[in-house]
């Protein structure tokens, strides 16, 4: 299938009826198979709200998703979770890694949700980690790592069960320069590969090594570039 997400008329409030908070206001966003898309905006604009309702954690007040095909925003709890764990991959900004679990146990439990073998899994985990880097840290915690080591430990988890679309909230936004940096030479690494991503940022320089940036304001999607933004982003 080219097309992997396709969002219309995406709608989310919060609050009350009678002084709701809209933070999306009308979103459509499409993504084909191995693009690479970077949504830009502000803190507060709705960035994080969008990756949560594509990757089913929340449910639209109104609009569609349609995810790998399938109707990710009409399915109860239990129908997303699944879609969740068959099609994508979440990398967060502060990681959200198991601290008293090891780096290759963390990636590990990950396939096993999923419903992986035990002995799958752990193949699994190990290549990630050797292609990430990472092998020889397999049995350290994550405290033990570096930010750009923990970040690069978060994606292996994210990648793990091959999914159908990458999301990513702000994934430097807690690096330093250097991890920022080898966190998105991964990224458009894996793109070359073939992953479809969708990542939010505040930054454009972090926007800037996407293939396709949209940038958002207030609750919608908007493909041209703000005047400030003109010299160095692209649409």
């Amino acid at each position: 299938m080219d097309e992997v997400l396709l969002v219309r008329g995406l709608r989310k409030s919060f609050g009350s009826e009678t002084a709701p908070v809209r933070a999306l206001r009308g979103v459509d966003l499409e993504l084909k198979t191995g693009e690479f898309v970077a949504v830009m905006g502000p803190s507060g604009c709705g960035k994080s709200t969008l990756l949560n309702l594509v990757a089913g954690v929340d449910t639209p007040t109104r609009g569609e998703i349609m995810l790998a095909g399938l109707p990710l925003s009409s399915e109860g709890e239990d129908a997303r979770t699944r879609i969740r764990r068959e099609h994508i991959g979440f990398v967060f900004q502060f990681f959200n890694l198991l601290e008293g679990m090891s780096a290759l146990e963390n990636v590990v439990l990950a396939a096993v949700i999923a419903g992986a073998p035990r002995r799958r899994a752990e193949a699994s985990a190990c290549g990630l980690l050797d292609l990430l880097g990472l092998a020889e840290k397999a049995q350290d915690a994550p405290a033990a790592l570096s930010g750009g080591q923990r970040q690069r430990l978060s994606i292996a988890r994210a990648l793990v069960n091959e999914p159908t679309l990458l999301l990513a909230d702000e994934p430097t936004g807690a690096l330093d320069s250097t991890g920022a940096m080898e966190v998105l030479e991964l990224f458009r690494r894996l793109h070359v590969e073939g992953q479809t991503i969708l990542l939010v940022t505040h930054d454009r320089h972090v926007a800037d090594g996407a293939e396709r940036v949209v940038f958002m304001r207030d609750g919608r999607l908007d493909a041209s570039v703000p005047e400030s933004l003109a010299p160095a982003a692209r649409t």
